[in-house]
């Protein structure tokens, strides 16, 4: 094991380097040292000056100005020009941005220095503009090639907001954030995107412990002895038929300086750390699906580099997350079915089936979140292909016992475009549940699939308020669009940010 361990640190930096070494500034005029400059239109309305061209004309090269359109013109000196469409102007957003954003960065893939004019939206505050623009543009030129002898894509080296001068303060400001919250993804990408061969838990704890020392982070790994010790059933009980040891990982933020009402907002997150899932005894079938279970740690990726991007940001709210990180293996030690497991407080499982694993690691989790003061917790996982059957690849799925909660996370998700869609908790289907042998089953009937998991987890919070992130569609990308890259997507990490930056504790006992 000791050559894949060594494998791992060259295949993996813990620093996502890409944004880290991606400059973001603004100017009142383009500087002279950028390669590739972009101009955003709308299908209607003025074009600016420096474009040099007419409607009649872009027209004729096949350019409507339609959001995602993008026409690159040659310039006989100075930097290449992209044309970007916005669309109808009143209607575009910061999704609307970040897309356009991304659509430029990837129309001038081979340039590593941008600029790109900050258009006037009168709907859109600077600061939130010159996030989105950022992001789009440093996501859309995410990679990951460190497998690769020869690295394939042009590094991005910087990117220039170029805007009235009364503007730029709020766009400085708002870039250096997006910066942060692309390094997020870009981090949570990256881990996902590593193969099992190259990263398993042992690996990810000491890349949390490396991060979380970076960022001022308190950080507890748990080993098996220590899992033991905490009656951790469930991620001890996946991990046995594995020859990696589990691991536990705590993570604690604390806002900076005291809060103005009293004691800061506390949520935690926890997040499911699969590093390979193969369904255990209850095998997955040789399909394209099983061949993506390295990204089966998407959650405890989301959870890991949103907690890392908290301390660049200030954010005001206390944070705990928890990455629940094993694999699970068929061999002569791995769990059987019809095996009963105790989680962490003594609620006993029969396992009906090895390949529902997530709810198992992440019931140990939501136990131990509600024994430590906390106003809510979120969980984060790749945990059903129901919810992927009802939602598709681009829309997540959401459950909880606090409406309140479920509301602020829809709002964060809008506010990153990292949909979501709520679901129903519905009671009705708890029964489905009930065992024989045991107080649980860990799987419900044939259908409704993604509720009865969610139904699973709700056993383990108890009065706390929770919501249930289920992204096991949105986890890998199939093909590249926009600022979404093929391959794992890093769904989440900015939802979580988004989520704690405006987190307001929600009234205990609030059903949904």
């Amino acid at each position: 094991m000791a050559l894949l361990a060594d494998s791992a640190r060259a295949a993996f930096s813990p620093t996502p380097s890409r944004s880290r070494a991606v400059r973001a500034s603004v100017a009142a005029s383009p500087p002279d040292m950028v390669t590739a400059r972009g101009l955003m239109v709308g299908q209607d309305g003025p074009l600016p000056a420096e474009l040099g061209l007419d409607r009649h004309r872009l027209r004729a090269a096949g350019f409507e100005g339609r959001p995602g359109e993008v026409l690159v013109v040659p310039a006989p000196t100075g930097p290449v020009v992209a044309v970007v469409g916005l669309g109808d102007l009143a209607d575009v957003d910061a999704a609307g941005l970040r897309d356009a954003a991304g659509a430029f960065a990837r129309a001038t893939a081979s340039h590593s220095r941008l600029t790109l004019d900050v258009p006037e939206v009168a709907a859109l505050a600077p600061d939130l503009a010159g996030q989105a623009l950022i992001e789009g543009v440093v996501l859309a030129r995410y990679r990951y090639e460190p497998l690769k002898r020869t690295a394939e894509a042009t590094d991005l080296a910087e990117v220039v907001l170029v805007a009235a001068p009364e503007r730029l303060e709020p766009l400085e400001r708002g870039a250096q954030r997006g910066l942060v919250l692309a390094a997020a993804t870009e981090l949570a990408r990256d881990l996902a995107n590593t193969p099992h061969s190259h990263l398993n838990a042992s690996t990810l704890a000491t890349i949390a412990e490396q991060l979380a020392g970076e960022k001022g982070l308190d950080v507890e790994v748990f080993d098996e002895a220590a899992l033991e010790e905490l009656g951790c059933g469930g991620l001890l009980g996946v991990n046995a038929g594995s020859v990696e040891p589990a691991r536990m990982v705590k993570l604690t933020y604390t806002p900076p300086g005291p809060a103005e009402d009293g004691a800061a907002p506390h949520l935690t997150f926890v997040g499911k750390g699969l590093m390979y899932d193969s369904g255990g005894l209850s095998l997955k079938p040789g399909d394209e699906v099983h061949a993506q279970m390295k990204n089966d740690m998407s959650g405890a990726a989301a959870v890991l580099a949103a907690m890392v991007a908290l301390p660049d940001l200030a954010c005001p709210t206390a944070a705990t997350g928890y990455l629940m990180c094993t694999d699970n293996m068929p061999s002569g030690t791995a769990m059987a079915l019809g095996d009963v497991i105790t989680i962490r407080g003594g609620t006993t499982v029969e396992v009906v089936n090895t390949d529902a694993e997530g709810r198992l690691v992440m019931a140990d989790a939501l136990v131990l979140a509600t024994e430590e003061p906390t106003d809510a917790i979120v969980d984060i996982a790749t945990l059903t292909g129901a919810c992927m059957r009802a939602l598709g690849t681009s829309v997540a799925g959401v459950l909880g016992t606090s409406q309140p909660l479920v509301d602020q996370v829809v709002a964060a998700a809008a506010a990153s475009d990292e949909p979501v869609w709520q679901l129903p908790l519905e009671r009705r289907y708890r029964p489905e549940l009930d065992s024989g042998v045991a107080d649980l089953k860990n799987l419900g009937g044939a259908n409704a699939g993604a509720i009865t998991a969610a139904l699973f987890l709700a056993e383990f919070v108890g009065d706390t308020p929770w919501a249930h992130l289920d992204i096991a569609g949105t986890a890998q990308q199939a093909t590249d669009a926009s600022w979404r890259t093929k391959g794992c997507s890093g769904f989440g990490a900015r939802l979580l940010v988004e989520l704690a930056m405006g987190f307001t504790a929600p009234p205990v006992r609030a059903e949904a």
